[in-house]
């Protein structure tokens, strides 16, 4: 059993400052793309036409752009169909927000045709986080609740921690096609040297969230594995 100051778990206040970092960061994207969205680049181009140049400058003549039917900030790119996404307001959009979501997930795209190792490591991954993110609360809850079924949270731990190495994986991803975003706008002349800054902020506060969630989740695994750990020396 562990005793700490005050009777507060230091492992709690981390995971609800993880959690405030994840509510700053969803509102720190949201911010910046609004902002961001008001600021028409220089070059009157759409994020439809951004995605279409940069695909064609990478030899993707055979990747589809598609309007997003989920709203705003549905923009994806779909590696099984070979299509980009994008929602109407990047779609149609000439902002210095279109431009950076429309080529980020262009980004993606080149990252698929160059066989990118982490994108074909999350790819392989998505069956396993899919699963262990809906059958770890079953294991988990089954555990805690019948005390003479403990393995049950071991395996519900295996399985929420595959869905968490998913989401580490995802870091590297993202920001690697933010990158690529960043040099093709550039190096193709599609934004001013003025506008790499709005182009930045949107592209950044996007990455931020994934490693607020990201974090809350590692630090919610290593509460459980304490939890077990605790449980299995009792």
């Amino acid at each position: 059993m562990y005793f700490y100051p005050m009777g507060i778990d230091p492992m709690y206040l981390l995971i609800l400052v993880a959690f405030g970092i994840a509510m700053w960061a969803q509102a720190n994207v949201q911010n910046n793309f609004d902002r961001f969205s008001r600021v028409q680049s220089g070059a009157q181009v759409t994020g439809l036409q951004v995605a279409r140049r940069i695909l064609d400058q990478n030899g993707l003549y055979d990747v589809k752009i598609e309007r997003s039917r989920h709203g705003l900030l549905s923009d994806h790119y779909d590696p099984r169909t070979k299509t980009v996404r994008l929602s109407d307001a990047i779609y149609s959009g000439s902002s210095l927000a279109a431009l950076a979501v429309a080529a980020h997930e262009v980004g993606h795209a080149i990252q698929h045709d160059q066989g990118y190792f982490m994108l074909r490591f999350r790819t392989a991954l998505v069956p396993v986080a899919n699963l262990g993110s809906r059958m770890a609360p079953i294991f988990l809850v089954s555990g805690f609740i019948f005390s003479g079924f403990e393995p049950l949270i071991g395996i519900g731990i295996g399985l929420f921690a595959a869905a968490v190495l998913f989401q580490v994986v995802t870091l590297p991803v993202e920001f690697n096609a933010s990158t690529r975003a960043k040099n093709e706008l550039v190096s193709m002349g599609l934004i001013a040297r003025n506008e790499e800054y709005g182009i930045n902020k949107v592209l950044n506060a996007a990455a931020l969230t994934y490693v607020a969630s990201t974090l809350v989740a590692v630090l919610q695994l290593l509460r459980l594995i304490m939890i077990f750990g605790g449980r299995r020396r009792q």
